[in-house]
């Protein structure tokens, strides 16, 4: 039976965006593969790690004559041959996609490779819930700027399990994600015309491994997702650029996440304004003679310059000095530089506003006219 015929590169996109979580090995062989149902001329594609699913659809079928072929088919075949085998054909070639007997043939001009299949029927699909489910929308590129926002904050493997994701919290037209490692914390928020005004008060954990393939596939558009979320997992739905459909469903991360309104300094009295590309300048320069493990630069401030210093255990030390507009107490502090980096190689702003207590004390990182960003970065000793 033929599954697919198009062209290379329309069947190469969805593909891809269902293999970017395939793992190569797994427990469980038949989650290498990818699933693919053909429905009349739709055919879907879908890929699992059994945390999180993805799934696209788009018309990649030729209906044949009547009673040619069934009007359903399902299959799963290996994932990353099938991705090796499109790569390698011609850009603009037609290829067929054709099933029998446990084999599947792919075939494109004078090239053919015959691939094993597994049987759909013991491929784990994840369904959602439907008990105490809230729905709501937001554009596209609204959600991708939140998440690139915060998303380097989030912790990796850390056994404090509820810190290895990403805290989204919805209410009314607001919403706000939030993400922190215990060591920094990034919060960013916006009002958006999408939500309804009445949308009550929600708050889920994304794993990280859903944040970033959310960052990788949503699109800088004003076109819808749409999220559902269930007691433990969420589905976000959406269209990319060549108007395929997809949807990823994952687990939700079980836990309480910290109090992070409590993080938040608000009474810091020394601000600073500086341009975001020098001070990142100035940082790269001076981390170059920072430790391996620890990365930490000093800062020192006083009236009409900001001091950026580092050294490291071979005795080797950098200095790199900034004016800034500064009139208030001397301040001596340190801080991971990596951190910091992290947030700046990440905002798109010209300048960021720097907030300072005590010596002793964690430092607020702001952008002038946006409201919803906050980046708390704690002290180091040096």
């Amino acid at each position: 039976m033929q599954l697919i015929k198009a062209n290379r590169d329309a069947i190469l996109r969805p593909l891809q965006i269902v293999a970017g979580i395939i793992e190569r090995r797994h427990t469980q062989p038949i989650l290498a593969n990818v699933l693919i149902k053909r429905e009349g001329t739709s055919v879907s594609l879908t890929g699992s790690d059994s945390e999180i699913q993805i799934r696209t659809t788009a018309e990649l079928a030729t209906t044949g004559p009547a009673g040619s072929d069934p009007a359903e088919m399902t299959t799963t075949v290996g994932a990353r041959k099938l991705l090796d085998i499109l790569r390698s054909m011609p850009d603009d070639g037609q290829v067929t996609v054709s099933h029998s007997t446990r084999k599947l043939t792919l075939a494109a001009g004078k090239s053919r490779f015959t691939l094993q299949t597994l049987g759909a029927e013991s491929y784990p699909t994840a369904a959602l819930i439907e008990a105490g489910l809230v729905q709501f929308s937001l554009p596209q590129a609204t959600l991708k700027h939140l998440f690139n926002q915060v998303f380097y904050a989030m912790a990796q493997q850390d056994i404090r399990f509820y810190l290895n994701g990403l805290l989204v919290v919805v209410e009314g037209q607001t919403i706000t994600v939030v993400a922190t490692d215990a060591h920094r914390l990034a919060v960013a928020t916006s009002t958006c015309d999408s939500l309804a005004i009445e949308q009550p008060h929600s708050e889920v954990i994304i794993p990280r491994k859903a944040v970033i393939e959310l960052q990788r596939l949503l699109a800088d558009t004003d076109e819808l997702v749409s999220i559902e979320v269930a007691v433990n997992q969420a589905r976000f739905r959406f269209t990319d650029e060549k108007e395929a459909t997809i949807e990823l469903v994952t687990k939700l991360v079980e836990g309480k996440f910290p109090d992070w309104r409590r993080v938040i300094p608000q009474n810091h009295q020394r601000h600073v304004t500086i341009g975001r590309d020098s001070f990142t300048r100035a940082l790269n320069r001076v981390a170059i003679l920072t430790g391996e493990k620890f990365r930490a630069v000093q800062f020192k401030l006083s009236p009409g310059a900001l001091q950026i210093q580092a050294q490291n255990s071979d005795q080797e030390e950098a200095t790199d000095e900034l004016e800034v507009d500064y009139n208030d107490d001397e301040l001596d502090v340190g801080f991971n530089v990596s951190y910091l980096l992290d947030c700046l190689n990440n905002l798109k702003s010209e300048q960021v506003v720097l907030h300072f207590g005590e010596s002793g004390s964690s430092a607020l990182l702001t952008v002038p006219g946006i409201d919803g960003f906050q980046y708390v970065v704690m002290p180091v000793r040096i």
